[in-house]
């Protein structure tokens, strides 16, 4: 069971949004890098990051930052927000990610999405955002016809890696995840699913280490990491099935 530190990328800075609306950013950090180097030495052993801008525009706008996290981690990093071609993903795994995350090129090409599994085995991750149970795109500024499991199971047995399910109305509140329609979708696909929005505090890490859950892959904690509301020591000691104290020694 993994738990991935976010890193949202806007105009450079390390932000969180609330509901994925821009005008809502809060920044953390002027240095995304130094952020990344920060959680590999807390013992996450992930990161996960969204260029926000190229959400929007349809085209990687953080790269700079990207890069620079690249170079101060050891980590793997998976990247979403802006990746719309074959090319753009062939590039960004040749410069070192680990795994890139379509969303928006998932609704409106899902052959690419296919093509692109095939191509490059294990490092292409959907990342599915939901509002009142549909598929949102464009930076979660448009919404779709899609249901959740609909598009999830449009790319069962093509080979992805991981579904990133996020429930926008929970996004960068601390409301705590929406663990009813995440474990359905793990239910629902063979393909691993990784929860996403509204991570709050630690009762959601023990929520993680369920029966039920188990069957996912992780979850993405932001907001609740940056506020303090989450020790990271205490949620990996918790995942990993040790006491905190060992994990801080």
């Amino acid at each position: 069971m993994i738990l991935f530190p976010a890193i949202d990328l806007k105009d450079g800075q390390c932000v969180r949004l609330r509901h994925g609306d821009m005008a809502t950013a809060t920044i953390y950090n002027d240095d995304p890098a130094a952020q990344a180097k920060a959680f590999e030495e807390q013992g996450f052993e992930w990161l996960h990051v969204v260029d926000l801008n190229g959400a929007f525009k349809g085209q990687s706008v953080n790269s700079a930052a990207v890069g620079a996290i690249l170079k101060a981690t050891k980590n793997p990093v998976q990247l979403g927000g802006g990746i719309r071609t074959l090319a753009q993903i062939e590039d960004w795994l040749d410069r070192g990610l680990a795994r890139v995350i379509l969303g928006t090129v998932a609704v409106r090409d899902p052959d690419l999405v296919r093509q692109a599994c095939k191509a490059f085995p294990g490092k292409v991750a959907v990342g599915i955002d939901a509002k009142g149970g549909k598929v949102a795109v464009e930076g979660w500024a448009e919404a779709s016809s899609l249901g959740v499991v609909e598009l999830a199971r449009k790319f069962e047995g093509a080979g992805v890696a991981a579904i990133i399910y996020t429930d926008i109305d929970r996004d960068g509140v601390l409301s705590g995840i929406n663990w009813d329609a995440t474990i359905d979708l793990a239910d629902a696909v063979s393909i691993p699913v990784i929860a996403s929005g509204g991570l709050a505090s630690i009762a959601d890490i023990v929520r993680m280490t369920m029966p039920d859950a188990q069957k996912l892959e992780g979850a993405i904690s932001g907001r609740a990491l940056y506020d303090g509301r989450i020790d990271p020591a205490e949620a990996l000691a918790i995942l990993q099935g040790r006491p905190a104290m060992e994990a801080r020694s």
